[in-house]
């Protein structure tokens, strides 16, 4: 694995390209040390019975989800405890304030900024195990298939037991000892994977790349692992979402999750570049049982999935109060979805709980809530843009800094999309992304590539056909 140096890793610059926020105002913090306590903890159901877990990414301290995977003569329940961050958070304050200009949390790899003070993103907002917290409880009963039958959501307090990476829960399950409050994760997991099918969920198992340190100080850019695990994981943040957004529904106030469905147009030529790719489309197949059994570790699937990505366009936000939009759904889920699972290090999450509890308890949703409907959309669609910008820069920087010192190297990569004279191509080790020129390249076709230059500056590198 090649792997950079320890000089040259500095992402300062890239933060000041971005005008990133290197901390928080004075007004800020002292608001988030005053609201460590939680005023609501009397008023609160005591939970701290249920045996609580977190899966995260390893070293994570901003926990937003705890849950436990019941198994039950009718079905499953899940409890998914939620961070509670609008217990810590004054509306009109300065917390608010910050939060609603930053939007979400952004990841970098020399470390994060917070959408909320560590105070209370890493500390008394987190789900910290052996740590008992202030949480927004759902409990969710489902049936055999994996359908829900029953929801409900409170306040509580909560306990977590364990933190788990997602990693160690595969090697749990794999050995067949996996811990009691997963244990039923992987039936759940799977039969909800199966109703996304048949709901028409469009998945793209796009290459990931990641970014890690080494002992060097320097970093290491790879393939991110993906496990069942991850799938199953997500399988309950998107359970929960998609009750969020009925609960929603049914009341006319919310805020949604919206991809329109592919254009007719955009599926005929996801199915002209099946035929060219040589993959076949089984007859009466809908898009989601097609994608849903390709194998993303092979060539062709890895150029059909970068180029499926025109099906899902559009995505946003939609907030309502009183009459339905004319779009509820989102293509890639396949339903109705809100985000509700991640509000230590997303926005929106705040508002959208804070509607779910009204609606669930039958009181009338706060007018705070009801007057940031008008503008939180925008402020997400803003920050998601952020967001993807940045992670893309910090990966150009660091595939620059990488592959400085190979310039004239042959690499292996797969040919992802393909013009006439050149292409855009996956290198297998270092994962890397990036534009190839060549004749008569082929969408799919594993070929040698020889890199012909590094702009670190621009973070832009460039490779020939071998």
């Amino acid at each position: 694995m090649i792997r950079t140096h320890s000089a040259g890793g500095d992402f300062g610059p890239l933060r000041a390209e971005f005008s990133l926020p290197e901390s928080f105002g004075p007004d800020v913090l002292a608001e988030a040390e005053a609201a460590v306590l939680d005023p609501l903890a009397e008023r609160r159901e005591d939970a701290t019975d249920l045996p609580f877990v977190t899966i995260d990414p390893p070293g994570a301290k901003d926990l937003d989800q705890a849950m436990v995977v019941e198994k039950t003569a009718r079905g499953f329940r899940v409890h998914y405890a939620i961070a509670d961050l609008a217990s810590f958070v004054p509306p009109g304050g300065a917390l608010d304030r910050e939060s609603r200009l930053r939007g979400q949390t952004l990841y970098l790899p020399d470390g994060n900024v917070p959408l909320h003070p560590p105070v209370l993103s890493e500390g008394a907002a987190s789900l910290l195990p052996g740590e008992i917290r202030p949480a927004v409880l759902w409990t969710i009963e489902t049936d055999e298939a994996g359908e829900p039958t029953a929801t409900r959501v409170r306040r509580a307090l909560v306990r977590s037991t364990e933190q788990f990476d997602y990693e160690t829960v595969q090697a749990a399950l794999d050995a067949g000892n996996p811990h009691p409050s997963v244990a039923a994760l992987p039936e759940l997991g799977r039969r909800r994977r199966e109703l996304a099918v048949r709901r028409g969920a469009v998945e793209l198992q796009l290459p990931e790349q990641e970014i890690s340190g080494n002992p060097d100080g320097g970093w290491v850019l790879a393939r991110r692992p993906r496990t069942v695990v991850d799938a199953w994981n997500a399988e309950i943040s998107l359970l929960t979402g998609m009750a969020a957004a009925r609960i929603m529904i049914d009341a006319r106030v919310g805020v949604l999750r919206t991809l329109p469905d592919p254009e007719p147009e955009a599926v005929d030529w996801l199915r002209r570049s099946a035929e060219a790719l040589g993959i076949a489309w089984a007859p009466g197949a809908t898009v989601s049982e097609f994608l849903s059994r390709l194998d993303p570790g092979q060539p062709a699937s890895m150029a059909l999935y970068a180029d499926t990505t025109r099906l899902l366009r559009g995505a946003g936000y939609t907030a309502f109060d009183g009459e339905l939009p004319a779009l509820t759904t989102h293509a890639g889920i396949g339903g109705a979805y809100a985000h509700v699972t991640a509000p230590i290090r997303r926005l929106v999450d705040r508002f959208a709980t804070e509607i779910c509890l009204a609606v669930s308890a039958e009181r009338d949703v706060p007018e705070w809530v009801r007057a940031a409907l008008a503008d939180v959309p925008d402020r997400m669609m803003a920050s998601d843009t952020l967001a993807a910008k940045v992670e893309r820069a910090c990966i150009d920087q660091v595939e620059a800094w990488v592959l400085a010192e190979h310039i004239g190297g042959e690499f292996s990569a797969v040919v992802l999309r393909a013009d006439e004279n050149k292409a855009e191509i996956l290198v297998e080790d270092p994962t890397v992304m990036a534009k190839c020129a060549g004749e008569k390249l082929t969408a799919g076709e594993r070929i040698g590539v020889r890199l012909t230059a590094v702009d670190v500056e621009k973070r832009k590198v460039s490779f020939e056909r071998a």
